[in-house]
């Protein structure tokens, strides 16, 4: 009766999460001397799990003179969500022969799903199956989860159809996976199968599409789901589509989240605010973001972060390494993507010995090894200063294999700088030592052939892309202008306002002539064509059309928001300056590097991008 009276009450801080009390429960037990009874023992075992005290279930499993599979399922699920999956795979791998059970077996799954671990994910798969619990629907819904997290989407599809009974857990699992790994057609019509969607079903399909960089798709079913009137109990969905409002610098569809977001109470919601800091710097909004921060009671290193690397890309270093300042002596410790960002911040502006200072302190002051990614922006902020020697040196003294996109770094730096001989030979290094698989590689590496007049190389770096079967993005740039967003390809002579455009730009380029002494930069044209049809191409980029767009049909005085997909080019940056000047009009560019702010002549990259 007694111990019938412990397991209730335990139970009860299991579901309560209680801590504190199961802890004085276990004092009782002890002391009664009742810890050998296994049912007690394994329910503290798991009360200890569902209190967030994995330690604790991992002494008290290891004093226990006999394990059951309850024992051990208990334990292995405390360590998954404590985050150990490392230690729940090798905690299991070296026990003495224990046949693991459908609870074991779903608890290994789990761990190889939070690792997206797919080769030990196989393994275990292969043991389940030659157990005697392969038919179980429990343990095939987990395996469906792994497969799908470890972008296997359709390992995923073959184990989901054998299930029996398939819940709705299965459901979103297997629409998760097909939304991530980009199969938007599949994701839409496994979605629209299903035969009972809750709100984590629509949150599965879109995070997964935002994740695959499908943020108008996320944004259709966002709306789709609020036109179904689904109650949102749960700010995850929120935090994504945010995320998606980022990805696509959309600042009108993200300023109407945000209302919903305040609407509904989440305001106040930590990984909401840090999401919304992150929308807003990257739409070039960094007032809105930081009085949100600003707003916050507690702030987490993800929040100072955002805001730090929000800054440090639209080009206030200052401000970014003033707040970065301000976060140690607030004892916040920053992590690995805070140095990122102060790298970056210093690589855009030109602050090398700063640079060098932060890269130094993450290993002397928070023992943090630098990553590849890290060593790739002091090389970044080394080839944009000029010390294209000093960068190389780096490259080939740091403790890893320098990768295609580091490579690619130190060859965009040679082209910036102006090291035709050096850029010829970094090229012909990434083209013989690596078989490039991005194909903005191969387009810098045309580029730079073409530069020193290598047509023969040119045509070998084409011809490579083209057996990628990938073409290049065209260049294009969206504007929002009076709540409404208007894209314009280069070269695009088709829109209904060419004539206004098109005279605008002409009249503008005349003052920047006279005015400013402007003469078309045609090296940024890579074709082998005459000066005056190298001047039409660079007069129809995208974003010159939509900053005409802007200046024709937008809210006199209001600053000019641009998104581009691909890299301002130099030419267009000084006429970019020039217009602000000429018409005293702040022009904001996010391009596919950076953010430009253009006031006054100026911006505020300082001419490091």
């Amino acid at each position: 009766m007694l111990i019938h009276q412990y397991l209730q009450q335990l139970k009860l801080c299991a579901r309560n999460r209680t801590l504190t009390t199961a802890k004085s429960l276990h004092a009782q037990i002890f002391k009664l001397g009742i810890t050998q009874c296994i049912p007690l023992a394994n329910t503290l075992v798991n009360v200890y799990g569902k209190c967030s005290a994995a330690s604790h279930a991992l002494q008290l499993f290891d004093e226990m003179p006999h394990r059951d599979h309850i024992a051990w399922a208990s334990v292995l699920t405390a360590l998954n969500q404590a985050n150990l999956s490392v230690k729940t795979l090798s905690m299991f791998s070296s026990n003495s022969g224990l046949l693991p059970d459908d609870f074991v077996l779903s608890a290994l799954v789990k761990a190889c799903a939070n690792l997206g671990s797919i080769h030990h994910g196989k393994q275990v798969h292969c043991r389940f199956l030659v157990s005697e619990y392969s038919h179980d629907d429990v343990v095939k819904s987990s395996l469906v989860d792994m497969y799908s997290k470890c972008d296997s989407p359709d390992s995923a599809k073959a184990v989901f159809d054998s299930i029996r009974v398939k819940s709705t857990i299965s459901w979103t699992a297997l629409v998760s996976g097909f939304a991530k790994s980009g199969r938007k057609e599949e994701a839409l019509e496994l979605f629209r199968n299903m035969p009972i969607k809750n709100l984590y079903s629509w949150t599965a399909l879109i995070s997964g599409f935002v994740q695959s960089g499908k943020g108008l798709e996320a944004f259709s079913v966002f709306t789709e789901m609020r036109r179904e009137s689904v109650d949102i109990l749960d700010p995850l969905v929120l935090s994504s589509i945010v995320g998606a409002c980022a990805n696509m610098a959309a600042s009108i569809a993200g300023r109407q989240v945000h209302g919903l977001v305040i609407s509904l109470g989440f305001d106040s919601c930590l990984f909401i605010s840090n999401a919304l800091i992150d929308m807003y710097a990257k739409g070039s909004d960094v007032i809105a973001a930081k009085d949100i921060f600003s707003r916050m009671r507690h702030r987490d290193v993800v929040s100072w972060t955002s805001l730090i690397v929000g800054m440090a890309q639209h080009g206030q270093a200052e401000k970014a390494l003033d707040l970065y300042s301000d976060m140690v002596s607030h004892g916040v410790k920053p992590n690995e993507v805070t140095f990122v960002g102060l790298i970056y911040a210093c690589s855009h502006v030109g602050f090398v010995a700063k640079g060098r200072e932060i890269f130094q302190s993450m290993r002397e002051e928070y023992g943090i090894r630098p990553s590849l990614q890290h060593y790739t922006c002091l090389l970044d902020l080394l080839g944009r200063s000029g010390l294209i020697d000093e960068a190389e040196k780096l490259i080939r003294t740091m403790p890893f294999p320098p990768d295609e996109p580091t490579w690619a770094a130190l060859l965009s730096a040679c082209k910036r700088q102006g090291k035709g001989q050096m850029g010829v030979r970094i090229a012909d290094h990434l083209l013989s030592c690596f078989k490039p698989r991005d194909p903005s590689t191969y387009i810098l590496l045309s580029n730079v052939y073409a530069s020193a007049s290598l047509w023969g190389k040119v045509s070998e770096a084409r011809r490579k892309l083209g057996d990628m079967e990938v073409r290049k993005d065209p260049g294009y740039s969206s504007v929002e202008v009076r709540k409404e967003t208007e894209v314009f390809y280069a070269g695009e002579t088709s829109h209904p306002l060419k004539e206004e455009i098109f005279g605008l730009l002409k009249k503008l380029e005349e003052d920047m002539r006279r005015r400013n002494g402007y003469v078309p930069d045609t090296s940024w044209i890579l074709h082998d064509m005459d000066e005056q049809e190298k001047e039409k191409l660079l007069f129809w980029h995208s974003e010159r059309s939509a900053v005409a767009y802007a200046l024709l049909k937008g809210v006199p005085g209001s600053p000019i928001r641009i998104v581009k997909n691909l890299r301002v080019c130099g030419d267009c940056h000084v006429v970019m300056k020039h217009i602000s000047e000429i018409t005293e009009r702040e022009i904001i560019v996010r391009d596919a590097t950076r953010y430009h702010h253009f006031k006054g002549g100026k911006c505020s990259c300082n001419d490091f991008w």
